[in-house]
């Protein structure tokens, strides 16, 4: 999914809504049941999930949603909009993240009352982030393995982030 306007950070070299778009459509590939998402692309308000969750369960009430975050972000969920909303409407999936602890996580999620609404994805550490694909890129230093070669190729064509 990828937002037009993020509630807690601006990106100083963001390309823009579009081609974040493209990238993302590009690192989904032909990959069966991956798509890269539009719908925050049109809305011109600030993208909150609760929000987008409503509006995808909105476009099909009987499909039940899966939102996936780094564990880094879902120990912060509490102090998200309306976050009881968002493990309301959608299953979490936790995925592991360096130098954040699986017991703060628990414990926010907890606190929401969506430890049975939530679970751990069983995978190795995720180091790879935007900002880290963001400050290679600017350095000229090699993306492979951390972004799609479709999504390579792109950010070195137009330049970006640099």
């Amino acid at each position: 999914m990828v937002t037009r306007r993020a509630p807690h950070k601006e990106i100083e070299d963001d390309p823009g809504a579009e081609i974040r778009l493209e990238m993302a459509r590009l690192a989904a590939g032909d990959e069966d049941g991956v798509e890269a998402s539009d719908l925050e692309v049109g809305r011109d308000e600030v993208s909150y999930s609760y929000r987008t969750l409503e509006l995808l369960a909105d476009q099909d009430p009987a499909r039940e949603l899966y939102f996936l975050l780094g564990a880094d972000m879902a120990a912060g969920l509490a102090s998200w909009k309306e976050p009881e909303r968002v493990v309301e409407l959608a299953r979490i999936g936790v995925v592991p993240r360096p130098g954040v602890g699986i017991g703060a996580v628990n414990s926010a999620l907890e606190r929401l009352g969506a430890s049975d609404r939530s679970e751990i994805i069983d995978m190795p550490l995720c180091g790879a982030s935007s900002t880290t694909v963001r400050q290679r890129a600017r350095e000229g230093r090699p993306l492979r393995h951390l972004v799609p070669d479709g999504v390579i190729r792109l950010i070195e064509e137009r330049g970006l982030y640099r």
